[in-house]
């Protein structure tokens, strides 16, 4: 029979104490993860959903609506500003205009925003080359019901803005505690799906999506926290604009007007590929041309020329390259955000991600429902999985599905703003 050895427990036991503070930790910060991910899951995923529809939202847009539809053989060249401004004025003499936007695409129409005689919006789509007005649209779209509510939940934007953009600590709190459960994460870029059953599936997915999609996750917490900042306390200076007094103009003298002014927009700044034009209101008597030109991550309205509207010269210039620090981050957040900068090659990932992204909050909630919500704590409140998921959420489902259906039942007042 052997002999214990007195020495080698003494070892063991010391090492067994030495243990306890690291597995304390360890389930410290997988409580944390879990809390982070679990208990705001129904408006994180909706957030989450609507951001990445609203990465193809004008595509969403061009499918239900066929008059802003073009066939891509019909379209070379530029867009002809002018030839869209004169059939725009002459099939709707009585509409005010407020802008053309150039397609995002080559099988796109261009959207004139017009106002009716009673103050409601409307896009009139315009073939780009011919000008011929193939009919009209809503103001309110695809486009804009999944921008507002990812942006705001279609509450006022003081309100709505800071709520949606404070998940990004949430996602943050996700991230690093992510890299601290999963240990050696960095190995787990190659590791398989396995599907040997429900529960080690959905656990492998939830970590091979979580190392591919760490990038975009971090740069979603980026733009977030810059959103929420923006929103309550950091706002970028606004952009200098020319001080031109109104000038009355019939709708029949919009098309020469415009073209005199895209004429002389253009040889005073030869390199700008302009985007959109936005036509004189009531407090500026000035066309302003808007678009891209080299610097990047920039939104149109960055780079622009603005013209007279009565003689057509030119009276201001700005370039984004001149901003400052501050306002080129302002200028760069959306672009990056949905991932606009690049066209197809950066949308079509950025939508994907955004896919990945609401699947981790999803899976999240399953892995919760399959290993935790088994727990004698909750074994009598639900054998479903979503009732054990909807469970663990605890009081703070309360609050995140009750926003959730807020931006739903405010739908009729973004309806409203256009009417």
């Amino acid at each position: 029979m052997a002999r214990s050895d007195p020495a080698g427990a003494g070892t063991g036991a010391r090492d067994s104490a030495a243990a306890a503070p690291a597995t304390k930790r360890a389930r410290f910060w997988w409580l944390v993860h879990q809390w982070a991910g679990l208990k705001f899951s129904v408006l994180l995923s909706f957030v989450l959903l609507t951001g990445t529809l609203a990465v193809f939202s004008a595509e969403l847009d061009w499918a239900t609506r066929p008059a802003l539809r073009v066939d891509p053989a019909s379209v070379s060249g530029s867009v002809n500003f002018p030839a869209i401004a004169r059939e725009a004025a002459r099939t709707r003499p009585d509409h005010r205009f407020r802008s053309i936007e150039a397609p995002p695409a080559r099988a796109f129409a261009a959207t004139v925003t017009a106002e009716r005689p009673d103050g409601s919006l409307v896009f009139l789509y315009a073939h780009p080359i011919t000008g011929e007005i193939q009919g009209e649209g809503h103001w309110v779209g695809a486009k804009r019901v999944l921008r507002n509510m990812h942006r705001h939940l279609n509450m006022p934007i003081w309100l709505g803005v800071p709520i949606v953009s404070s998940l990004a600590l949430l996602l943050l709190v996700s991230l690093v505690t992510s890299l601290i459960v999963y240990k050696k994460w960095w190995r787990g870029f190659a590791r398989p799906i396995r599907t040997r059953d429900a529960r080690t599936g959905i656990g492998d997915f939830h970590r091979l999506a979580g190392v591919w999609s760490l990038w975009f996750v971090a740069l979603m917490i980026l733009t977030g926290l810059w959103y929420l900042a923006e929103e309550v306390a950091a706002g970028a200076p606004p952009a200098p604009r020319p001080e031109l007094a109104a000038v009355p103009m019939p709708v029949q003298a919009l098309p020469d007007r415009l073209a005199a002014g895209l004429a002389a927009a253009r040889a005073a700044d030869p390199d700008l590929r302009i985007e959109r034009i936005a036509f004189p209101t009531d407090s500026l008597g000035a066309f302003k041309f808007e678009g891209q030109k080299a610097a990047i991550l920039v939104r149109p309205r960055a780079n622009a020329v603005w013209t007279d509207a009565r003689s057509g010269a030119p009276v201001m210039l700005a370039d984004a390259r001149d901003m400052s620090v501050h306002q080129r981050i302002a200028e760069a957040a959306d672009p990056l955000h949905f991932g606009t900068f690049g066209g197809y090659w950066t949308k079509i990932p950025w939508f994907l991600f955004g896919l990945l992204l609401t699947g981790l909050s999803i899976s999240g909630v399953m892995l919760y429902a399959m290993r935790i919500g088994r727990s004698k704590r909750l074994r009598g409140e639900g054998k479903g999985m979503l009732a054990r998921g909807w469970m663990g959420m605890g009081p703070w489902r309360w609050p995140a599905t009750a926003l959730v259906l807020v931006s739903f039942i405010l739908l009729p007042t973004l309806f409203s703003v256009g009417d």
